[in-house]
């Protein structure tokens, strides 16, 4: 039997057909039995996001899986503390890099961003937050340095996104009360990927599940780390 397939003739397709199914077959056995489920397609932003744990450790889970999601639409990257705006990135991070890159496509195409970090910090935004939130600047003279070292980012997001008055709202009362797209939406004129504004990305309309997907992680890391406390404790 001859088939036609864009143009080409395949002679013989139908005896291609059954052992191509019979591998499928065991592909998905394989999947099955090896995961316990079906692994999500590969498709699936909500599976693509390539974000390790935070560097910090301790605090809110709630907060901590906000941050991830942050950092999920504006620095999705194995590597998300070094990268800056463009997906270079930077191996000296005792400051802010400060490097202006041109922007190639938005409404702000034309103009160049500072932006750095797994939280996409600008120069400007980074200096006015760190020296309300950092926990550890250098002084020389009159000189103050802010690291930009990752575990400081974390902090300083940390404690900026933990701030109700400067929000006007409490994030983890809401996150709690389960409206992420509310707290999305909020943060939105700030880091403009998580969408509701001026742009979005191609994450902005997952960010609620992928929000889900960090929670569950970080509540399962929160709940290890107590068990071990009270294991310690019990000794």
């Amino acid at each position: 039997m001859t088939r036609t397939i864009k143009g080409f003739q395949i002679k013989g397709a139908e005896k291609f057909i059954g052992p191509l199914a019979a591998l499928l077959g065991f592909v998905f056995m394989m999947q099955w039995y090896i995961h316990g489920t079906l692994r999500p397609s590969g498709f699936d932003p909500v599976f693509q996001v390539q974000q390790p744990p935070l560097i910090m450790k301790g605090g809110d889970p709630y907060i901590r899986a906000l941050m991830r999601t942050i950092s999920a639409s504006e620095a999705n990257d194995p590597r998300p503390y070094s990268i800056l705006y463009g997906g270079k990135h930077v191996s000296d991070l005792s400051q802010h890099p400060e490097r202006c890159i041109t922007i190639v496509n938005g409404p702000n195409k034309g103009n160049c961003s500072t932006a750095a970090g797994r939280y996409q910090i600008i120069n400007t935004t980074w200096y006015d937050i760190a020296q309300r939130y950092h926990p550890q600047p250098s002084q020389f003279m009159w000189w103050t340095n802010y690291s930009f070292e990752a575990q400081y980012q974390d902090m300083v997001i940390y404690r900026w996104l933990s701030d109700s008055k400067f929000w006007q709202t409490n994030f983890s009362q809401s996150l709690r009360e389960g409206k992420v797209k509310d707290v999305l939406r909020r943060l939105s004129p700030t880091w403009t990927s998580l969408g509701y504004g001026i742009e979005n990305n191609s994450m902005s309309r997952h960010l609620p599940n992928i929000y889900q997907k960090m929670l569950k992680e970080e509540l399962k890391l929160a709940n290890k780390v107590q068990g071990q406390g009270a294991t310690v404790k019990g000794q």
